[in-house]
């Protein structure tokens, strides 16, 4: 699971932030919740396009003519943990792109906020769940914790249900208050909407990103088509033009009911659909403009 380069350029400008970190005395990116965090040098790796040129350590570079980052492991005061839906639904992809599914669409997302987690010097950590079970790559900073976050994604696969209530439960003593949460979701589980609302209650600052099909946003199907739920395994047959306008209405008003939920709760909620450009949710919750308006 790699950025290629193009995708890479698109995130120099985001900014992970969270809107509950207190001012003090900080280093980096963010103001430290304490006074005196320690900055400490911890390894080199190889210069990747989109690192910022201040990071490179040009008297290596005299040595070796070759380009070294130099990262460091801080005490940051910004945690970002990725919870990433990996049920049975996360496999849906669209006709006219069927090798892309929403899971795999939720892995590059997960990549590129690992990515900004990385270049901030910030820790994260990754929560998958799938089939009925709950994996974790615990929270740490620098690039081999990304490579082995980076290597959960890889394993990843959609299947099965979510974990019930009972088994998500250590999440919230698991994910420490004033964490950043970030929700990578299709948003049909209720169980997972609970979490993320019981998250918010409880101090963390979550936000949520959720995943759809344009054959989903769209229906554009005509004639007899069988749809079976990947889940449940239960079907139903109906004629796609008869039951365009019916399911359209359902479905706006499913994800509205959602959306409100969660902007009651504090919740930041987005929707990305699989056809259009992947940086654009990530740019409605850390660009620029996002920032400005947290402030305010």
């Amino acid at each position: 699971m790699r950025l290629n380069d193009e995708l890479r350029a698109r995130l120099r400008d985001l900014r992970l932030s969270a809107r509950s970190a207190a001012g003090a005395d900080g280093l980096g990116m963010h103001a430290s919740r304490s006074r005196g965090a320690g900055l400490e040098f911890a390894q080199y790796r190889g210069y990747e396009p989109g690192d910022e040129p201040r990071r490179i350590d040009w008297k290596l570079y005299a040595r070796s003519d070759r380009y070294f980052v130099r990262e460091a492991e801080r005490d940051s005061p910004l945690t970002l943990w990725i919870v990433i839906d990996a049920s049975a639904s996360m496999g849906f992809a669209d006709r006219a792109r069927a090798d892309f599914s929403k899971l795999d669409a939720a892995k590059l997302l997960a990549a590129c906020a690992i990515e900004l987690a990385l270049r901030q010097g910030d820790r994260f950590g990754l929560i998958a769940l799938s089939a009925g079970s709950v994996r974790f790559a615990p929270d740490a900073a620098g690039a081999r914790q990304r490579d082995r976050c980076l290597l959960e994604l890889d394993q990843l696969a959609s299947t099965g249900l979510l974990p019930d209530t009972v088994k998500l439960r250590p999440l919230l003593e698991r994910v420490r208050p004033g964490s950043l949460v970030l929700f990578l979701s299709d948003g049909f589980d209720d169980g997972l909407t609970g979490l993320a609302l019981q998250l918010a209650a409880a101090r963390r600052d979550v936000l949520s990103i959720q995943l759809l099909g344009a054959d989903e946003r769209d229906f554009r199907f005509k004639g007899g088509h069988r749809f079976r739920d990947p889940e449940t395994g239960a079907e139903l047959r109906v004629d796609g033009a008869a039951a365009r306008a019916d399911f359209i209405e359902r479905f706006a008003a499913a994800r509205a009911d959602l959306a409100r939920r969660f902007a009651a709760a504090g919740i930041v909620h987005v929707e990305h659909v699989l056809d259009r450009p992947l940086d654009e949710p990530l740019r409605r919750l850390f660009g620029a403009t996002q920032r400005v308006s947290e402030r305010r």
